[in-house]
């Protein structure tokens, strides 16, 4: 019986590797004080499970970062201690998309390293230049790069074929990109990250939400993803967190936001 059991285990290490950290990020559109108390409470719940938070849309004013230390105070009454960055607003010379980013993480698995910056390099080139944060999990060091492109109708890919030269840049740091890229996975302009070992979490699978349901189907566009070096990971998971289900009218979910998270669940290689 012994023996069997300890066939058992062993077949679970070699085939199910250990977890070792999840990453959620969600456009959270205009993140500020617009978002009620009883919104950052759902939110918080959505997102507790989670090692890394991503937040894309936080708004620069109209209480951007209050919304952000209301939401890690509310996770922080969910059972763990999280910890937060802010980023300063990002340099768009157009006023209107003008915005920050914020990463929030659990400390009792994830210790920052050094300070999270905004990237200047290409912040003449990109308006909402992506937002970086170093954090170390299990003695191994990763690099979040959250990022919110142009919409769709003003050519987010006149941005993002930017970020081939960010593995460069950093050459010593294991990137991850992701966030709100207002463009699929499947479009060239993503063609040289994936020559460079990169591949996206998922593939076709939408992550904006429709004005109303068409039957079943809620979601309108394949724009948020991960992208990662596929010789640094196992993943162990990745998809969507449907969270507009809890709601009969699609309208009341879109007062939440108008895309869903998606998530990452890795283990390392």
């Amino acid at each position: 019986m012994l023996k069997r059991f300890v066939i058992i285990f062993v077949f679970i290490v070699l085939v199910y590797p250990c977890y070792a950290l999840s990453i959620c990020s969600w456009n959270l559109e205009n993140f500020g004080k617009s978002k009620s108390a009883s919104t950052i409470e759902f939110v918080a719940n959505t997102l507790k499970n989670y090692d890394v938070i991503a937040v894309v849309e936080v708004v620069a004013g109209n209480g951007g970062a209050q919304a952000v230390a209301a939401l890690v105070d509310a996770l922080n009454r969910k059972g763990a201690k999280w910890d937060y960055s802010i980023s300063n607003p990002t340099s768009s010379a157009n006023k209107y998309e003008i915005e920050r980013y914020a990463f929030i993480w659990k400390t009792s698995k994830l210790k920052k390293i050094g300070d999270a910056w905004l990237e200047k390099k290409y912040s003449s080139e990109i308006a909402r230049e992506p937002y970086f944060i170093t954090l170390e999990n299990e003695k191994k060091q990763f690099t979040v790069c959250a990022f919110h492109a142009l919409p769709k109708n003003k050519q987010p890919e006149t941005e993002i074929k930017y970020f081939k030269f960010l593995p460069a840049e950093y050459p010593t740091l294991n990137l991850i990109f992701c966030g709100d890229f207002n463009c699929p996975q499947s479009h060239s302009v993503f063609s040289p990250l994936k020559s460079m070992g990169y591949a996206s979490a998922m593939v076709g699978q939408k992550t904006s939400l429709k004005q109303k349901c068409v039957g079943d189907q809620c979601l309108a566009s394949e724009y948020d993803n991960f992208y990662f070096k596929k010789d640094r990971y196992n993943v162990l998971r990745a998809g969507i967190i449907a969270f507009y289900k809890s709601f009969s009218d699609l309208k009341e979910a879109r007062k939440i936001s108008d895309h869903v998270p998606i998530f990452l669940e890795v283990s390392w290689k």
